[in-house]
């Protein structure tokens, strides 16, 4: 109700010391229900996308590239599920740590190089070293 005042008052200036994860945290406002219903959601599509991958990879030809698109998909909800608790900034600052940002890079490179292996480059060997090194940064 603030900002809407300051908006109508003329008073929306500049602030030059607000930085962009300041406006991230405060667009961020959900309640702790809302919260929790959030992360559930998130990581049950994980689980289930995870679960459906594996599943996948059964079926001939295109169950390799299924599993992968699913596994990568399920990997990117259950991170995404963990910013719903604790917020988008908090969970950005603790992946950058000195003791995780070295697992955060690796994971998020193999993340992008997954699916760029699988759909661009179509090199299936490349595409499962990566899906397990996915594995092995998510669980570092």
């Amino acid at each position: 109700m603030d900002k809407l005042r300051a908006v109508l008052g003329g008073r929306d200036g500049n602030n030059d010391n607000r930085n962009v994860l300041q406006a991230a945290n405060e667009a961020s406002t959900l309640g702790w229900g809302t919260r929790v219903k959030g992360f559930l959601v998130c990581m049950v599509i994980g689980v289930v996308c995870t679960i459906l991958g594996v599943c996948c990879l059964f079926i001939p030809k295109v169950g390799l590239i299924l599993f992968i698109v699913f596994y990568t998909f399920g990997n990117v909800c259950s991170l995404v599920s963990t910013m719903f608790l604790m917020g988008p900034v908090k969970q950005l600052k603790r992946m950058c740590d000195k003791t995780r940002a070295f697992a955060t890079i690796v994971m998020i490179t193999c993340l992008v190089l997954t699916l760029c292996a699988v759909f661009w480059w179509k090199i299936f060997a490349l595409t499962l070293l990566f899906v397990i090194l996915q594995v092995l940064a998510f669980a570092w």
